[in-house]
């Protein structure tokens, strides 16, 4: 056989391969989120979903926002993924789908899944002391109202994954305990091991499982996995998360070949009416990064986090990819606080990620403020339903009872509009059909 005569034999073979590969279905991990599909196919409406596009285009043309991207999916399709405004104020780059956003807050729900895969794998249970993969935080303690430090009893790997630990953030410029969170500047945590050194030498806020309070316990989370698998913690997500899952543009450090896709960040000055475009902050970085934080740190889109919030709606599967059991998705999303434990702390709180007033209605389960009681919260939406956000204003949620899955992407920081509690609204009003009643 003469060359031009392989040549074209190959080339006959290479085109009908991808003449197969084009038209097969898509196979998790390509470039394919979710199966698309028309509302009406899924008990929605196309109509009444246009009431979340007006909504979003509404507060861009009011310069509320630069630009938002929202997903909504319904049984595993996506029913409405849309784009609007801008993503870089100063150039005036549109909004894209694929655009990249700061999920801050929205990193700990993956650092509780990453968590839940070594229980299920037997290295970690809940009820073991963290100081056990920690040692470093044996001997805590306890700062006081009167100024006293008294001994801390053992932080377990529960309190951890339910805020319950006693560990704080520095948001409160008079609280003590917050004062020192500060002045440890633990965000310059040079890598996780550095962060627990200086965790160490900072007092609780209070003892372990008396009350809720937002705090860095995620990072702690991400310290444990590194330290029970004997793998780093972002190398940890990316095999065992987010490669599986097909989440190609969810990272703590930005490839260089993406970076012109992240949007900026902004803040909302009332007196002048306007948006400000906020510099990059030392924490976290997102580039050149060695502190990989599992309570803040990463990037991600709608598209990617709506791969892995399906997955959990799905009871811990996406497509062939099985990443938890139903069972343990379940144990996740149930309320783990006790009647007497209350909420405080400023920053998400489990009341719809901060739009249902502390707990009112709400509790929370291993990484997620979960619906306990609806007419409570004040908003549309099923018991069951778990949730989290992230303090430039992203959000998501997922409905179990309805099959539902919403995403929201902005880049706000300290949000001063309801548009969560108004994105819920719309997107529930699109439904026409109940599932399954």
């Amino acid at each position: 056989m003469s060359i031009a005569t392989r040549f074209r034999a190959l080339t006959t073979v290479a085109f009908a391969t991808l003449l197969l590969t084009l038209a097969a279905p898509p196979v998790i991990g390509d470039s394919t989120v979710l199966p698309q599909a028309d509302p009406e196919t899924v008990g929605m409406s196309a109509a009444r979903l246009q009431r979340v596009s007006a909504l979003m285009q509404r507060y861009v043309d009011d310069r509320h926002v630069a630009g938002a991207v929202t997903l909504v999916a319904r049984h595993g399709q996506i029913v409405h993924h849309e784009a609007v405004g801008v993503a870089d104020l100063d150039l005036g780059t549109p909004m894209a789908e694929d655009t990249l956003f700061r999920i801050y807050s929205m990193t700990k729900p993956v650092a509780a899944v990453a968590t839940m895969i070594l229980y299920e794998e037997g290295a970690l249970q809940l009820s073991d002391p963290i100081a056990k993969f920690l040692p470093e935080l044996t001997e805590l303690e306890v700062l006081e109202e009167g100024g006293e430090r008294v001994p801390a009893q053992p932080i377990t790997v529960h309190h951890v994954l339910t805020h319950t630990a006693g560990f704080s953030y520095g948001f409160s410029p008079r609280d003590p305990v917050d004062v020192l969170y500060r002045e440890s500047n633990w965000g310059e945590s040079e890598d996780i091991d550095d962060f627990i050194e200086r965790l160490a030498t900072l007092p609780l806020r209070f003892q372990p499982g008396s009350r809720w309070h937002y705090s860095v316990a995620n990072d702690v989370l991400g310290a444990i996995v590194e330290r029970a698998s004997g793998q780093r913690f972002d190398r940890f997500l990316e095999e065992r998360l987010f490669r599986p899952l097909g989440m190609h543009d969810t990272f703590f450090d930005i490839p260089v070949d993406k970076r012109d896709r992240l949007g900026t960040n902004h803040s909302y000055d009332r007196e002048q009416g306007r948006l400000t475009v906020l510099p990059t902050p030392n924490y976290p970085r997102w580039q050149d990064t060695t502190f990989f934080s599992g309570g803040a740190g990463l990037i991600s889109t709608a598209a990617d986090y709506a791969r892995f919030a399906e997955m959990l709606r799905n009871g811990g599967a996406l497509g062939d990819v099985r990443i938890l059991s139903p069972k343990t998705v379940e144990l996740m999303t149930m309320d783990h606080l006790p009647a007497t434990v209350a909420a405080s702390g400023s920053g998400e709180n489990p009341g719809l990620t901060g739009v249902g007033g502390g707990r009112s209605g709400s509790g929370f389960g291993l990484g997620f403020g979960v619906t306990t009681d609806v007419p409570a919260t004040q908003m549309v939406g099923s018991v069951g339903e778990f949730s989290w956000g992230g303090a430039a204003g992203t959000v998501f949620w997922v409905d179990p009872v309805e099959d539902l899955i919403v995403i929201g992407m902005i880049q706000l920081m300290q949000s001063p509009w309801p548009l969560r509690r108004e994105l819920k609204a719309l997107t529930y009003q699109a439904l026409t059909e109940l599932n399954n009643r």
